[in-house]
Protein backbone atom coordinates (compact mmCIF):
# COMPACT_ATOMS: atom_id res chain seq x y z
CA UNK A 1 0.00 0.00 0.00
CA UNK A 2 1.48 3.29 -0.88
CA UNK A 3 1.95 6.63 1.31
CA UNK A 4 -0.11 9.77 0.10
CA UNK A 5 0.25 13.20 1.85
CA UNK A 6 0.14 13.34 5.55
CA UNK A 7 -0.91 9.93 7.69
CA UNK A 8 -3.71 8.65 5.14
CA UNK A 9 -2.25 5.75 2.97
CA UNK A 10 -4.04 5.20 -0.71
CA UNK A 11 -7.28 3.10 -0.68
CA UNK A 12 -7.17 -0.41 -2.41
CA UNK A 13 -9.14 0.91 -5.15
CA UNK A 14 -9.72 4.88 -6.80
CA UNK A 15 -12.86 5.44 -5.72
CA UNK A 16 -15.41 8.12 -7.12
CA UNK A 17 -15.22 11.42 -4.44
CA UNK A 18 -18.98 11.18 -3.01
CA UNK A 19 -18.56 6.54 -2.38
CA UNK A 20 -16.38 7.31 0.62
CA UNK A 21 -18.67 9.20 2.63
CA UNK A 22 -21.66 6.98 1.24
CA UNK A 23 -20.17 4.23 2.58
CA UNK A 24 -19.56 5.74 6.01
CA UNK A 25 -22.76 7.35 5.90
CA UNK A 26 -24.56 3.89 4.69
CA UNK A 27 -22.70 2.16 8.26
CA UNK A 28 -24.03 5.11 10.22
CA UNK A 29 -27.73 4.60 9.05
CA UNK A 30 -27.58 0.99 10.40
CA UNK A 31 -27.70 2.52 13.91
CA UNK A 32 -30.07 5.49 13.69
CA UNK A 33 -32.63 2.98 11.67
CA UNK A 34 -32.14 -0.15 14.03
CA UNK A 35 -32.89 2.95 16.88
CA UNK A 36 -35.97 4.32 15.42
CA UNK A 37 -37.47 0.79 14.25
CA UNK A 38 -37.17 -0.27 18.28
CA UNK A 39 -39.26 2.33 19.32
CA UNK A 40 -42.13 1.25 17.31
CA UNK A 41 -41.89 -2.25 18.17
CA UNK A 42 -41.46 -2.35 21.68
CA UNK A 43 -45.35 -3.05 22.78
CA UNK A 44 -45.01 -6.01 20.11
CA UNK A 45 -41.79 -7.31 21.61
CA UNK A 46 -43.09 -6.79 24.87
CA UNK A 47 -45.66 -9.52 24.48
CA UNK A 48 -43.10 -11.61 22.89
CA UNK A 49 -41.17 -11.05 25.64
CA UNK A 50 -43.79 -11.18 28.39
CA UNK A 51 -43.03 -8.22 30.30
CA UNK A 52 -44.34 -4.88 31.04
CA UNK A 53 -43.36 -2.18 27.81
CA UNK A 54 -42.24 0.48 30.43
CA UNK A 55 -39.87 -2.26 31.05
CA UNK A 56 -38.90 -2.75 27.69
CA UNK A 57 -38.07 0.72 27.34
CA UNK A 58 -34.67 -0.15 29.75
CA UNK A 59 -33.44 -1.74 26.20
CA UNK A 60 -33.33 1.92 24.62
CA UNK A 61 -32.01 3.40 28.20
CA UNK A 62 -29.05 0.76 28.39
CA UNK A 63 -27.95 1.24 25.01
CA UNK A 64 -27.50 4.98 25.47
CA UNK A 65 -25.77 4.28 28.66
CA UNK A 66 -23.11 2.20 27.27
CA UNK A 67 -23.04 4.41 24.34
CA UNK A 68 -21.90 7.75 26.82
CA UNK A 69 -19.71 5.46 28.59
CA UNK A 70 -17.41 4.82 25.51
CA UNK A 71 -17.99 7.71 23.22
CA UNK A 72 -14.47 9.12 25.20
CA UNK A 73 -12.94 6.28 24.53
CA UNK A 74 -13.38 6.61 20.26
CA UNK A 75 -10.79 9.34 19.68
CA UNK A 76 -8.34 7.96 21.54
CA UNK A 77 -8.53 4.77 20.09
CA UNK A 78 -8.78 6.13 16.68
CA UNK A 79 -5.45 7.86 17.25
CA UNK A 80 -4.02 4.59 18.81
CA UNK A 81 -5.13 1.91 16.24
CA UNK A 82 -5.82 3.76 13.58
CA UNK A 83 -9.20 5.16 12.63
CA UNK A 84 -10.22 2.82 9.40
CA UNK A 85 -9.11 -0.19 11.34
CA UNK A 86 -11.22 1.23 14.89
CA UNK A 87 -14.21 1.71 12.54
CA UNK A 88 -14.31 -1.67 10.82
CA UNK A 89 -14.19 -3.90 13.90
CA UNK A 90 -16.78 -0.96 15.48
CA UNK A 91 -19.28 -1.97 12.07
CA UNK A 92 -18.35 -6.18 13.37
CA UNK A 93 -19.10 -5.93 17.12
CA UNK A 94 -22.48 -3.73 16.27
CA UNK A 95 -23.44 -6.45 13.31
CA UNK A 96 -22.55 -9.21 16.22
CA UNK A 97 -25.40 -7.60 18.95
CA UNK A 98 -27.46 -7.42 16.59
CA UNK A 99 -27.61 -10.64 16.11
CA UNK A 100 -27.35 -11.08 19.89
CA UNK A 101 -30.43 -9.00 20.50
CA UNK A 102 -32.35 -10.45 17.84
CA UNK A 103 -31.40 -14.22 19.68
CA UNK A 104 -32.75 -12.85 22.62
CA UNK A 105 -34.92 -15.06 24.45
CA UNK A 106 -35.74 -12.88 27.81
CA UNK A 107 -35.21 -9.14 28.98
CA UNK A 108 -31.76 -9.75 30.56
CA UNK A 109 -30.51 -11.22 27.43
CA UNK A 110 -31.73 -8.42 25.36
CA UNK A 111 -29.79 -5.40 27.80
CA UNK A 112 -26.55 -7.07 27.75
CA UNK A 113 -26.69 -7.67 24.15
CA UNK A 114 -28.06 -3.93 24.16
CA UNK A 115 -25.23 -2.89 25.88
CA UNK A 116 -22.69 -4.16 23.99
CA UNK A 117 -24.28 -2.81 20.60
CA UNK A 118 -24.36 0.67 22.49
CA UNK A 119 -20.23 0.06 23.10
CA UNK A 120 -19.78 -0.85 19.70
CA UNK A 121 -22.13 1.94 18.24
CA UNK A 122 -20.08 4.39 20.57
CA UNK A 123 -16.98 3.64 18.29
CA UNK A 124 -18.62 3.48 14.90
CA UNK A 125 -20.25 6.92 14.79
CA UNK A 126 -16.96 9.47 15.40
CA UNK A 127 -14.41 7.28 14.14
CA UNK A 128 -16.33 7.25 11.27
CA UNK A 129 -17.02 10.78 10.49
CA UNK A 130 -12.83 11.03 11.89
CA UNK A 131 -12.21 8.60 8.79
CA UNK A 132 -13.55 11.15 6.48
CA UNK A 133 -12.25 13.98 8.10
CA UNK A 134 -8.89 12.69 7.74
CA UNK A 135 -9.25 11.56 3.93
CA UNK A 136 -11.08 14.99 3.00
CA UNK A 137 -9.56 18.47 1.66
CA UNK A 138 -11.21 21.26 3.67
CA UNK A 139 -12.88 22.50 0.45
CA UNK A 140 -14.41 19.38 -0.45
CA UNK A 141 -15.66 18.62 3.41
CA UNK A 142 -18.91 20.20 3.07
CA UNK A 143 -20.16 18.29 0.11
CA UNK A 144 -18.38 15.09 1.76
CA UNK A 145 -20.64 15.72 4.91
CA UNK A 146 -23.74 16.26 3.29
CA UNK A 147 -23.32 12.59 1.40
CA UNK A 148 -22.71 11.52 4.94
CA UNK A 149 -25.35 12.72 6.76
CA UNK A 150 -27.58 11.87 3.89
CA UNK A 151 -28.10 7.83 4.76
CA UNK A 152 -28.07 8.76 9.21
CA UNK A 153 -31.22 11.23 8.27
CA UNK A 154 -32.97 8.70 6.46
CA UNK A 155 -33.10 6.25 9.54
CA UNK A 156 -35.02 7.73 11.41
CA UNK A 157 -37.43 8.91 8.55
CA UNK A 158 -37.82 5.24 7.23
CA UNK A 159 -37.70 3.10 10.35
CA UNK A 160 -41.26 4.02 11.16
CA UNK A 161 -42.46 2.40 8.62
CA UNK A 162 -40.35 -0.48 7.88
CA UNK A 163 -40.95 -0.89 11.87
CA UNK A 164 -44.25 -0.81 11.34
CA UNK A 165 -43.86 -3.33 8.72
CA UNK A 166 -42.00 -6.09 10.24
CA UNK A 167 -43.75 -5.81 13.48
CA UNK A 168 -47.09 -6.34 11.05
CA UNK A 169 -45.74 -8.82 8.77
CA UNK A 170 -42.60 -10.34 10.50
CA UNK A 171 -41.27 -11.35 13.77
CA UNK A 172 -39.53 -8.68 16.24
CA UNK A 173 -36.39 -10.65 15.44
CA UNK A 174 -35.73 -8.80 11.97
CA UNK A 175 -35.61 -5.54 13.30
CA UNK A 176 -32.28 -6.44 14.26
CA UNK A 177 -31.23 -9.29 11.40
CA UNK A 178 -31.68 -6.84 8.91
CA UNK A 179 -28.49 -5.07 10.55
CA UNK A 180 -26.63 -8.21 9.39
CA UNK A 181 -26.73 -7.85 5.28
CA UNK A 182 -25.97 -4.43 5.69
CA UNK A 183 -22.92 -4.95 8.21
CA UNK A 184 -21.19 -7.42 5.79
CA UNK A 185 -21.63 -5.42 2.63
CA UNK A 186 -20.48 -2.08 4.49
CA UNK A 187 -17.85 -4.42 5.65
CA UNK A 188 -16.42 -5.15 2.05
CA UNK A 189 -17.30 -1.47 1.13
CA UNK A 190 -15.21 -0.36 3.96
CA UNK A 191 -11.79 -2.58 3.64
CA UNK A 192 -11.97 -2.04 0.16
CA UNK A 193 -12.67 1.62 -0.67
CA UNK A 194 -12.12 3.79 2.08
CA UNK A 195 -8.45 5.30 2.96
CA UNK A 196 -6.65 3.72 5.57
CA UNK A 197 -6.30 6.31 8.16
CA UNK A 198 -2.55 5.72 10.18
CA UNK A 199 -2.24 5.95 13.55
CA UNK A 200 -1.64 9.11 15.14
CA UNK A 201 0.92 9.85 18.32
CA UNK A 202 -1.34 8.70 21.11
CA UNK A 203 -0.96 9.92 24.25
CA UNK A 204 -1.51 7.39 28.01
CA UNK A 205 -4.93 7.03 27.87
CA UNK A 206 -6.68 9.08 30.96
CA UNK A 207 -8.35 6.67 32.85
CA UNK A 208 -10.06 9.14 35.77
CA UNK A 209 -11.22 10.85 33.07
CA UNK A 210 -12.74 8.55 31.24
CA UNK A 211 -14.48 7.19 34.69
CA UNK A 212 -15.50 11.07 35.14
CA UNK A 213 -17.30 11.72 31.96
CA UNK A 214 -18.58 8.27 31.50
CA UNK A 215 -20.67 8.50 34.83
CA UNK A 216 -21.63 11.71 34.61
CA UNK A 217 -22.98 11.66 30.87
CA UNK A 218 -24.62 8.30 31.94
CA UNK A 219 -26.36 10.10 35.22
CA UNK A 220 -27.40 13.35 33.06
CA UNK A 221 -29.17 10.65 30.09
CA UNK A 222 -30.66 8.44 32.42
CA UNK A 223 -32.19 11.41 34.29
CA UNK A 224 -33.32 13.16 31.02
CA UNK A 225 -34.61 9.30 29.98
CA UNK A 226 -37.27 9.41 32.51
CA UNK A 227 -38.42 13.08 32.78
CA UNK A 228 -42.02 12.94 32.55
CA UNK A 229 -42.35 9.03 32.66
CA UNK A 230 -43.35 8.37 36.25
CA UNK A 231 -41.03 5.22 36.10
CA UNK A 232 -38.20 6.41 38.71
CA UNK A 233 -39.35 8.86 41.90
CA UNK A 234 -38.51 12.68 41.47
CA UNK A 235 -35.90 12.20 44.04
CA UNK A 236 -33.80 9.21 42.20
CA UNK A 237 -34.52 11.65 38.86
CA UNK A 238 -32.93 14.61 40.88
CA UNK A 239 -29.91 12.46 42.23
CA UNK A 240 -29.23 11.50 38.68
CA UNK A 241 -28.95 15.17 37.63
CA UNK A 242 -26.69 16.11 40.54
CA UNK A 243 -24.45 13.33 40.67
CA UNK A 244 -24.08 13.66 37.12
CA UNK A 245 -23.65 17.10 36.88
CA UNK A 246 -21.49 16.78 39.48
CA UNK A 247 -19.12 14.24 37.80
CA UNK A 248 -19.29 16.54 34.62
CA UNK A 249 -17.90 19.57 36.98
CA UNK A 250 -14.95 17.55 38.78
CA UNK A 251 -13.86 16.57 35.22
CA UNK A 252 -13.41 20.20 34.00
CA UNK A 253 -11.69 20.60 36.95
CA UNK A 254 -9.22 17.27 36.02
CA UNK A 255 -9.16 18.43 32.80
CA UNK A 256 -7.63 22.06 33.75
CA UNK A 257 -4.61 20.49 34.93
CA UNK A 258 -4.24 17.60 33.04
CA UNK A 259 -2.39 17.49 29.44
CA UNK A 260 -3.97 14.61 28.24
CA UNK A 261 -7.39 14.56 29.38
CA UNK A 262 -9.50 12.36 27.47
CA UNK A 263 -11.81 15.38 26.29
CA UNK A 264 -10.17 18.19 24.74
CA UNK A 265 -12.63 20.80 26.78
CA UNK A 266 -10.61 24.07 25.11
CA UNK A 267 -11.83 22.97 21.85
CA UNK A 268 -14.78 25.24 22.97
CA UNK A 269 -12.67 28.54 22.49
CA UNK A 270 -12.39 27.99 18.68
CA UNK A 271 -15.25 29.87 17.78
CA UNK A 272 -16.63 27.92 14.83
CA UNK A 273 -16.62 25.01 16.75
CA UNK A 274 -18.20 26.50 19.53
CA UNK A 275 -21.17 28.07 17.32
CA UNK A 276 -21.57 24.39 16.04
CA UNK A 277 -21.96 22.63 18.85
CA UNK A 278 -23.33 24.82 21.38
CA UNK A 279 -25.67 26.93 19.55
CA UNK A 280 -26.22 24.12 17.18
CA UNK A 281 -27.28 22.40 20.48
CA UNK A 282 -30.89 24.50 20.56
CA UNK A 283 -31.50 23.38 17.08
CA UNK A 284 -30.44 19.98 17.71
CA UNK A 285 -32.63 19.57 20.91
CA UNK A 286 -35.89 20.39 18.65
CA UNK A 287 -34.90 17.29 16.34
CA UNK A 288 -34.19 15.15 19.37
CA UNK A 289 -38.04 15.80 20.72
CA UNK A 290 -40.20 16.63 17.54
CA UNK A 291 -39.58 12.37 15.88
CA UNK A 292 -40.97 11.51 19.38
CA UNK A 293 -44.42 14.34 19.51
CA UNK A 294 -45.25 13.96 15.92
CA UNK A 295 -45.44 10.41 16.32
CA UNK A 296 -47.75 10.53 19.51
CA UNK A 297 -49.42 13.34 17.23
CA UNK A 298 -50.35 11.31 14.22
CA UNK A 299 -50.82 8.08 16.01
CA UNK A 300 -52.25 9.20 19.43
CA UNK A 301 -53.77 12.33 18.61
CA UNK A 302 -54.89 11.79 15.16
CA UNK A 303 -55.75 8.21 15.35
CA UNK A 304 -53.33 6.99 12.43
CA UNK A 305 -51.71 3.10 12.92
CA UNK A 306 -47.88 3.18 12.99
CA UNK A 307 -47.61 2.03 9.74
CA UNK A 308 -49.67 5.21 7.89
CA UNK A 309 -47.84 7.48 10.41
CA UNK A 310 -44.84 6.40 9.46
CA UNK A 311 -45.62 6.79 5.50
CA UNK A 312 -46.62 10.12 5.98
CA UNK A 313 -43.58 11.16 7.36
CA UNK A 314 -41.43 9.81 4.96
CA UNK A 315 -42.10 12.73 2.70
CA UNK A 316 -39.59 14.66 4.69
CA UNK A 317 -36.85 12.23 3.36
CA UNK A 318 -37.17 13.50 0.26
CA UNK A 319 -36.51 17.07 1.47
CA UNK A 320 -33.50 15.98 3.11
CA UNK A 321 -32.62 14.52 -0.12
CA UNK A 322 -33.22 17.04 -2.57
CA UNK A 323 -30.87 19.30 0.10
CA UNK A 324 -28.20 17.37 -0.34
CA UNK A 325 -27.66 18.15 -4.08
CA UNK A 326 -27.87 21.92 -3.26
CA UNK A 327 -25.88 22.71 0.32
CA UNK A 328 -22.37 23.02 -0.93
CA UNK A 329 -23.21 25.55 -3.50
CA UNK A 330 -25.64 27.35 -1.22
CA UNK A 331 -22.67 27.73 1.01
CA UNK A 332 -20.61 28.85 -1.20
CA UNK A 333 -22.72 31.78 -2.59
CA UNK A 334 -24.02 32.91 0.84
CA UNK A 335 -21.58 31.68 3.91
CA UNK A 336 -22.05 29.67 6.30
CA UNK A 337 -23.39 32.86 9.15
CA UNK A 338 -25.65 34.04 6.87
CA UNK A 339 -27.11 30.40 5.68
CA UNK A 340 -27.15 29.17 9.44
CA UNK A 341 -28.80 32.49 10.70
CA UNK A 342 -31.25 32.53 8.50
CA UNK A 343 -32.08 28.90 8.07
CA UNK A 344 -32.29 29.03 11.60
CA UNK A 345 -35.33 30.94 11.49
CA UNK A 346 -36.76 29.26 8.73
CA UNK A 347 -35.97 25.71 10.31
CA UNK A 348 -38.06 27.11 13.94
CA UNK A 349 -40.95 28.60 11.83
CA UNK A 350 -41.53 24.92 10.68
CA UNK A 351 -40.94 23.59 14.24
CA UNK A 352 -43.93 25.59 15.06
CA UNK A 353 -46.22 25.17 12.13
CA UNK A 354 -46.59 21.40 13.46
CA UNK A 355 -48.27 22.83 16.64
CA UNK A 356 -51.32 24.11 13.31
CA UNK A 357 -51.72 20.42 12.50
CA UNK A 358 -55.13 19.38 13.64
CA UNK A 359 -57.32 15.82 12.71
CA UNK A 360 -59.08 17.42 10.08
CA UNK A 361 -55.96 18.74 8.46
CA UNK A 362 -55.50 17.45 4.97
CA UNK A 363 -52.80 15.17 4.50
CA UNK A 364 -51.35 16.61 1.69
CA UNK A 365 -50.98 20.36 3.99
CA UNK A 366 -49.54 18.03 6.24
CA UNK A 367 -46.72 16.50 3.88
CA UNK A 368 -45.94 19.46 2.10
CA UNK A 369 -45.33 21.49 5.51
CA UNK A 370 -43.30 18.04 6.35
CA UNK A 371 -41.10 18.44 3.16
CA UNK A 372 -40.26 22.42 3.54
CA UNK A 373 -39.19 21.39 7.09
CA UNK A 374 -36.85 18.31 5.98
CA UNK A 375 -35.22 20.31 3.48
CA UNK A 376 -34.44 23.07 5.82
CA UNK A 377 -33.47 20.78 8.47
CA UNK A 378 -31.37 19.19 6.62
CA UNK A 379 -29.56 22.17 5.34
CA UNK A 380 -29.09 23.66 8.79
CA UNK A 381 -27.74 20.36 10.35
CA UNK A 382 -25.45 19.91 7.30
CA UNK A 383 -23.92 23.69 7.94
CA UNK A 384 -23.31 22.93 11.61
CA UNK A 385 -21.96 19.45 10.47
CA UNK A 386 -19.19 21.78 8.62
CA UNK A 387 -18.65 24.57 10.49
CA UNK A 388 -17.39 22.53 13.62
CA UNK A 389 -14.17 21.21 12.04
CA UNK A 390 -13.56 24.22 10.08
CA UNK A 391 -10.66 25.72 12.36
CA UNK A 392 -9.68 22.40 13.55
CA UNK A 393 -6.06 21.12 12.98
CA UNK A 394 -5.75 17.60 11.59
CA UNK A 395 -3.92 16.52 14.95
CA UNK A 396 -7.12 17.41 16.94
CA UNK A 397 -9.69 16.39 14.84
CA UNK A 398 -10.06 13.05 16.67
CA UNK A 399 -11.04 15.28 20.02
CA UNK A 400 -13.14 17.20 18.20
CA UNK A 401 -14.95 14.25 16.87
CA UNK A 402 -15.46 12.50 19.94
CA UNK A 403 -16.87 15.60 22.00
CA UNK A 404 -18.87 16.74 19.17
CA UNK A 405 -20.74 13.14 19.73
CA UNK A 406 -20.90 13.48 23.14
CA UNK A 407 -22.66 16.73 22.92
CA UNK A 408 -24.73 15.54 20.34
CA UNK A 409 -25.78 12.21 22.35
CA UNK A 410 -26.20 14.07 25.12
CA UNK A 411 -28.67 16.74 23.29
CA UNK A 412 -30.51 14.14 22.03
CA UNK A 413 -31.58 13.04 25.70
CA UNK A 414 -32.54 16.31 26.76
CA UNK A 415 -34.59 16.87 23.46
CA UNK A 416 -36.42 13.35 24.34
CA UNK A 417 -36.73 14.03 28.02
CA UNK A 418 -38.28 17.69 27.33
CA UNK A 419 -40.61 16.72 25.07
CA UNK A 420 -41.76 14.01 28.30
CA UNK A 421 -42.25 17.00 30.37
CA UNK A 422 -43.61 19.35 28.29
CA UNK A 423 -46.39 16.62 27.23
CA UNK A 424 -47.29 15.75 30.90
CA UNK A 425 -47.29 19.41 31.77
CA UNK A 426 -49.52 20.15 29.13
CA UNK A 427 -51.64 17.16 30.07
CA UNK A 428 -52.13 17.97 33.59
CA UNK A 429 -52.55 21.70 32.59
CA UNK A 430 -56.05 21.04 30.91
CA UNK A 431 -56.86 18.57 33.22
CA UNK A 432 -56.67 15.57 31.25
CA UNK A 433 -55.88 12.27 32.27
CA UNK A 434 -54.46 10.62 28.60
CA UNK A 435 -52.65 12.46 25.36
CA UNK A 436 -55.08 13.84 22.67
CA UNK A 437 -54.05 16.20 20.05
CA UNK A 438 -54.90 19.28 22.15
CA UNK A 439 -52.38 18.27 24.76
CA UNK A 440 -49.45 17.73 22.02
CA UNK A 441 -49.70 20.38 19.90
CA UNK A 442 -48.82 22.93 22.12
CA UNK A 443 -45.22 21.21 22.77
CA UNK A 444 -43.95 21.70 19.54
CA UNK A 445 -44.51 25.84 20.05
CA UNK A 446 -42.45 25.68 22.90
CA UNK A 447 -39.62 23.32 21.24
CA UNK A 448 -39.86 25.66 17.84
CA UNK A 449 -39.60 28.77 19.50
CA UNK A 450 -36.21 26.97 22.02
CA UNK A 451 -34.34 26.98 18.50
CA UNK A 452 -33.90 30.82 17.80
CA UNK A 453 -32.01 30.92 20.85
CA UNK A 454 -29.21 29.60 18.48
CA UNK A 455 -29.47 32.93 16.45
CA UNK A 456 -27.47 34.38 19.65
CA UNK A 457 -24.63 32.14 18.59
CA UNK A 458 -24.50 32.59 14.66
CA UNK A 459 -25.17 36.01 14.59
CA UNK A 460 -21.73 36.38 16.66
CA UNK A 461 -19.55 34.84 13.89
CA UNK A 462 -17.34 36.81 11.53
CA UNK A 463 -18.93 37.09 7.77
CA UNK A 464 -16.07 34.83 6.35
CA UNK A 465 -16.68 32.18 9.29
CA UNK A 466 -15.86 28.49 7.43
CA UNK A 467 -14.88 29.82 4.03
CA UNK A 468 -12.29 27.93 3.29
CA UNK A 469 -14.41 24.92 3.85
CA UNK A 470 -16.97 25.90 1.95
CA UNK A 471 -14.80 27.17 -1.07
CA UNK A 472 -15.62 30.65 -1.35
CA UNK A 473 -13.06 33.82 -1.39
CA UNK A 474 -12.49 35.24 2.12
CA UNK A 475 -12.68 38.77 1.11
Amino acid sequence: MTETSGDVAAAPDAAPSWLVPAIIGSALMMQTLNATILSNALPTMARALQVEPLRLNLAITVYMLANAVFLPISGWAADRFGAKRVFLAAMAMYALGSAACGLSSSLLHLVLARAFQGMAGAMMVPVGRLVLLRTTPKAELVGAMSILTMPALLGPVIGPPIGGFIVTFWEWRWIFFINLPIAAVGLWLVARHVPNVQEQEAPPIDWIGIGLTGIGMAGLIFGFENLGRDVLPPLAVLALFLGGGACLWLYARHAARTPNAILDLSLFRVRTFHASVVGGAFMRLAMGATPFMLALLLQIGFGMSPFQAGLLTFISAAGAIVMKTVAPPILRRFGFRTVLTVNAVITGVTFLAYGAFRPETPHWAIMLVLLIGGFFRSLQFTSLNGLAYADIDQDRMSRASTLSAMAQQLVQSVGIGLAATLLHAFMVAQGQTRLTAATIAPAFLVVGAITFVSLVFFLRLPADAGDEMNGRTAR
